[in-house]
């Protein structure tokens, strides 16, 4: 079953983006993103528990889909293909025409997935600065 993340979730949310090894998103960064887009961070259930998860961001112009996990305990099941149709489905109501995201350069079979599911590698270069708070 797949549906919107609750915060009684994030714990097991952590231990799925860490047994994936993917970066945990802080409960202060969580709670920022929750308030733009809540609808577009979703939780896939397997056996009574989280078995995967994805996050996905509308800035009114294009969807960007992050940190999709699935626990390798639950893989090779169609939790991520589950998650990213979802996701997908969610973004087209709100009116995004086109989702972006990143891969890294060594995820060979994150690509692979990627390509499966009709994303195209793009020339782009990603330029990235952290902001730090005046305060």
């Amino acid at each position: 079953m797949i549906r919107q993340f609750e915060w009684t979730d994030y714990d097991a949310v952590v231990d799925v983006w860490e047994a994936a090894g993917r970066d945990v998103v802080g409960r202060d960064e969580l709670v920022a993103k929750l308030r733009r887009d809540p609808e577009l961070l979703l939780v896939a259930e397997e056996e009574g528990r989280v078995a995967g998860v994805v996050m996905g961001t509308f800035d009114g112009r294009r969807g960007w889909i992050f940190r999709l996990a699935v626990d390798p305990v639950f893989r090779r099941r169609g939790i991520a293909t589950g998650l990213v149709a979802e996701l997908e489905a969610r973004l087209l109501k709100l009116g995004c025409p086109r989702v972006n995201l990143l891969v890294m350069p060594d995820n060979e079979a994150g690509l692979r997935f990627w390509q499966r599911l009709g994303y195209l590698p793009c020339p782009d270069v990603l330029c990235t600065k952290p902001l730090e708070s005046s305060s």
